[in-house]
């Protein structure tokens, strides 16, 4: 279904990133990969695919690194056809305790990024006629939970951008919608749980039971394959006039 099509994907070479990267690399996308750490191994995952794959370390919190990514990903595709804006990080502390330089960081490249990458991808989406950006928010765009102020605004914003960019692009063939999980068990998560397990004197396991107990009442995890499929929906025909949504993929804790 995209073969021909090019798709770059920040913080990619884990999580959900990862599985947005996979996903949309199995309808035949070639794929721009961004983030730290491993890079061969993610790499080599999604050439198996029978893709081409690039990679670009963009720092997601410096708007200059940002406009390099994009230029490299035009460079070695042609355009980007579909952006997904995935990379975030985490902080946890009550307002009033919360580090003034972790919530810029959070701003930054949980929100400004997509900005950025957005505004420098559209030019090119437009006169396609054709492009796709996907934004990886949160259930926290929908609802917010405490000592996340940081987190639950940025991904709040991203919700609002979201909109905004599908309104201004409503008549053309380019959407923007964004996609918000729920508890997903990615590096950034298992973090969480494994501070539950260690503070409470827990298994791993019951740290994450009591992790989605407290808010997802299917009690379970959503996947990066999960939310990856999600992604290639959006890019269908079928998609083609879906714009501007928040599409919560949570286990039913918006709902409550």
């Amino acid at each position: 279904m995209l073969k021909g099509k090019t798709a770059l994907v920040t913080g990619s070479t884990s999580g959900i990133g990862l599985g947005m990267a996979e996903a949309l690399a199995r309808e035949g996308a070639n794929i721009v990969l961004n983030g730290f750490g491993d890079v061969e191994g993610p790499k080599a995952k999604v050439q198996a695919l029978g893709v081409k794959v690039a990679y670009h370390g963009a720092d997601m919190s410096k708007p200059g690194e940002i406009e390099d990514m994009m230029k490299y990903a035009a460079a070695q595709f042609g355009r980007v056809d579909i952006l997904v804006n995935n990379a975030g990080i985490q902080h946890v502390a009550p307002v009033e305790d919360f580090p003034p330089e972790k919530w810029d960081a959070i701003i930054a490249i949980n929100l400004s990024s997509a900005f950025h990458a957005s505004r420098l991808a559209l030019p090119a989406m437009k006169a396609a006629n054709w492009g796709r950006i996907i934004n990886i928010a949160s259930v926290h765009g929908l609802v917010a939970s405490a000592e996340k102020s940081a987190y639950v605004t940025a991904k709040h914003g991203l919700v609002g951008l979201t909109k905004v960019i599908a309104l201004e692009n409503a008549t053309t063939g380019v959407t923007c919608n964004a996609i918000c999980p729920g508890w997903v068990l990615t590096p950034l998560v298992q973090k969480q749980v494994d501070a539950r397990a260690a503070a409470n004197g827990t298994s791993n396991e019951e740290a994450k039971r009591q992790l989605l107990a407290e808010k997802e009442p299917s009690l379970q995890f959503t996947t990066p394959e999960e939310l990856g499929q999600l992604a290639v929906f959006f890019c269908s025909p079928a998609a083609n006039n879906v714009r501007g949504v928040a599409w919560n993929m949570d286990g039913g804790w918006a709902a409550q």
